[in-house]
Parts: C-alpha cells; sequence; structure tokens
C-alpha cells in the first residue's frame, strides 16, 4: 500500500456543452479541488493529455500554475491509471506534494470525432491494415470480439449483457448521458445499426462532451481534508501493441500482467474488490478485460456475466456510473472510472450506491488493445 490518497474527484459539465477543451477542464479542476478543500495555489503537479501537443504545459499556463512535476503520457484511456501511479511516486519522492490528473474533451460540440478515426499511412503496420479499411479503433475490437466468439462459442446476445447491464447502472446516475432513455434489452442491442460485425452502434461507447479530475496527495495531508481520503492500494501496466499487426491472439491483452502486478502491490485478490470500474469502450474490452483481471477464467465470462450479476443489485457491481456505454465517453476515458471509484469508496452515489464498498479497482484500456492500467483504491482504515 502506499501513503498517498486521493482528497478530490468531480466531473466537468457533461453530455453536449458546447464549451472549450480548456474550459471544461479548468471545470474539473477546480471542481475536483473544491471537493479536496484545497486551491489552484496548492497545486504543484499536473497530469493530463489531449490538450495540444504540450497538454499539461498548456493546461498549467491556462491555470496560472508553474508545477515542479508533470506528466502529459499520451497512452489512450489507461493514462490516467498510469497518472496516479506516475503521481504516487513524485509524491512519495517528495518531488510535488499535490497532484490533479485531469483530463476533458468538447468532441461532440466540436463534432471532431469521425468513424474512420485517425489514419496513420505513414507507420509499418499501415502497408498491411490501410488497404482493408477499417474504422479506426471500432474494426480492431470487432475482429477480437469475432475472435471470441468464434473460439468460445458464445453469442452476440450473452455480449449485449454488457450494454443491457451498463444502462440499468445508468438509469440510476441522473448525471449519464442515458438517464432518461430507458431500459435496453439485449434485443434491441443486436437491432441497432452494425458498425463493424458483431458491434452494433448500441455495443460501442457514447460519443460526448465531458472530462473529470482527480487530486492526489499524502494520506497524512489528506487525512486534515475536506473528504474522507480515499487510498491509493496498488497500480500496474502494461504496453503490449500499436497494431493488430503484431498480435498473436486478439482475445489476450495486457491486463493480465497489470492487474497482476497491482493486486501483488496492494497484497490483495480479485475475491477482494467490491466494486469495478473498467473500461467499456466497446462491450468486447470489457469481457477481455474480466478474463484478464481473474475475475473469471479465459472463455468464462459471458456465462459469467449472465443472470444480472454486473447489474444494480447483482453480486459484482460493474461500471457503476453506466460506463462509457451509457455515463458519458469523450475521447478518453480513464479518469472518469477513477472519479466513480472514489464516490463509491466514500458512499456518496446516491441509488446506485454499492453497500459497504471498502475496495474499488479502476482499469483503463487505450489504443486498440494496447495499453493496459489498473489501480486499487481502498477506504482509509
Amino acid at each position: 500500500m502506499t501513503a498517498v490518497a486521493i482528497a478530490g474527484a468531480a466531473e466537468s459539465d457533461l453530455g453536449v456543452t458546447g464549451r472549450s477543451i480548456l474550459g471544461l477542464q479548468a471545470q474539473a479542476v477546480t471542481r475536483a479541488l473544491a471537493d479536496a478543500g484545497l486551491t489552484l495555489a496548492d497545486v504543484d503537479g499536473v497530469a493530463t493529455t489531449g490538450v495540444s501537443r504540450f497538454s499539461a504545459t498548456q493546461l498549467a499556463e491556462y491555470l496560472g500554475l508553474r508545477p515542479s512535476w508533470t506528466d502529459s503520457t499520451f497512452a489512450g484511456g489507461s493514462a490516467f491509471e498510469m497518472y496516479v501511479a506516475r503521481a504516487v511516486q513524485a509524491i512519495e519522492a517528495g518531488q510535488c506534494s499535490t497532484v490533479v490528473v485531469s483530463f476533458a474533451s468538447n468532441q461532440r460540440s466540436a463534432r471532431s470525432r469521425s468513424l474512420g478515426g485517425v489514419v496513420e499511412t505513414h507507420t509499418p503496420e499501415a502497408q498491411f491494415e490501410t488497404p482493408y479499411g477499417p474504422l479506426y479503433p471500432i474494426s480492431y475490437y470487432a475482429m477480437a470480439a469475432q475472435q471470441y466468439l468464434h473460439r468460445y462459442g458464445g453469442t452476440r446476445e450473452q455480449l449485449a449483457e454488457v450494454a443491457v447491464a451498463a444502462r440499468e447502472w445508468a438509469l440510476l446516475n441522473p448525471a449519464a448521458y442515458r438517464h432518461g432513455a430507458g431500459p435496453l434489452s439485449a434485443a434491441e442491442v443486436l437491432a441497432a445499426p452494425m458498425v463493424s460485425t458483431p458491434l452494433t452502434s448500441a455495443g460501442c461507447c457514447l460519443v460526448t462532451d465531458g472530462g473529470g479530475a482527480i487530486v492526489l496527495t499524502s494520506l497524512e495531508r489528506a487525512r486534515d481534508l475536506r473528504r474522507p481520503p480515499v487510498r491509493v492500494l496498488g497500480y500496474g501496466e502494461r504496453t503490449t501493441n500499436t497494431s493488430m499487426t503484431a498480435v498473436d491472439d486478439l482475445t489476450v491483452t495486457g491486463a493480465v500482467e497489470a492487474g497482476r502486478d497491482a493486486f501483488a502491490r496492494a497484497g490483495l485478490t480479485p475475491a477482494d474488490v467490491d466494486v469495478a470500474e473498467v473500461y467499456d469502450s466497446f462491450t468486447i474490452t470489457v469481457v477481455l478485460t474480466l478474463e484478464a483481471l481473474g475475475f473469471c477464467g479465459r472463455g468464462e465470462a459471458l456465462d459469467w456475466i449472465a443472470g444480472g450479476r454486473i447489474r444494480p443489485g447483482g453480486d459484482f457491481p460493474l461500471d457503476t456510473s453506466g460506463g462509457g456505454l451509457s455515463y458519458c465517453h469523450p475521447g478518453q476515458y480513464g479518469v472518469l472510472l477513477l472519479v466513480e471509484a472514489v464516490r463509491q469508496l466514500r458512499g456518496e452515489c446516491g441509488q446506485r450506491q454499492v453497500p459497504g464498498a471498502e475496495v474499488a479497482l479502476a482499469h483503463g484500456t487505450g489504443g486498440i488493445l494496447s495499453t493496459h492500467a489498473t489501480v486499487l483504491l481502498g477506504v482509509d482504515r
């Protein structure tokens, strides 16, 4: 266990905001600091990405900060769990005392997200992949889903349970983009427009504005602040591939090693987790991650999540905000996994609160199953 805690957590405005990226970032950061009972004057560490070429520099200048430590590693949706690890190390080393980890995007208002994604024709793998016209990243996750269903004999209806459960959680979260949309059935997931076989639009994450931030400081200091501290218990990460060309087995991800390291550092096992916030860019992402983290065996996830296990009232609370599928997905979702995990451990989630939650897991996935980072958090005892 580390001697560092999360002292504050907050979202920016979500959905369709009409705001700038920096405006949303400022909302997230100042709200998280207010949640902790701190101000910008207390911040000497900044970790962010997605603002510009020099994201941490840009945000620091915008907020009037001169940080002694920054990180703007770009690793997709897992970057924020990676930032937690770096922030813990920096605080424990005395390089800084108070770190803000943040992200925001206005991709829906700005219409900056395209179905085809970003194609980098100069990369080595492009010669093998670009001629087939894949949608980035959807087609790559779709290939992983196809291989998984073929290998283990699962069905698209079973896979749809991930989206159905996410909607059930979103109905309990007033901030969720799909909060008022009503329940979602497996039949509706399957009948939604096909985007990249076997993934329909209902099996793909939202495209929204939004963002969030968390504030990390020493556990000793956090105990004197406004909110109950949430301890950082352990962390782990792996970077595996930039392309699908290099992957031998699309059903095995670096979450295996990332989770193993996080549990080892925390001195915990998957059985100790009370609530899990797992990146759900697509329904298949959740299935592969649950198996990789050791919550069930290889090829078992579709049966394991059946029967309402991951829905409200089930025995494995998963993506309790509604996730990227029904709550919010601003392009990189990892920081909001941490925000929800913190709120669950502080008992602040109202109708969707998991009773007695003491250990939470947040796991981010970036790229095309390329980067993987796990963080374990716990209440302060």
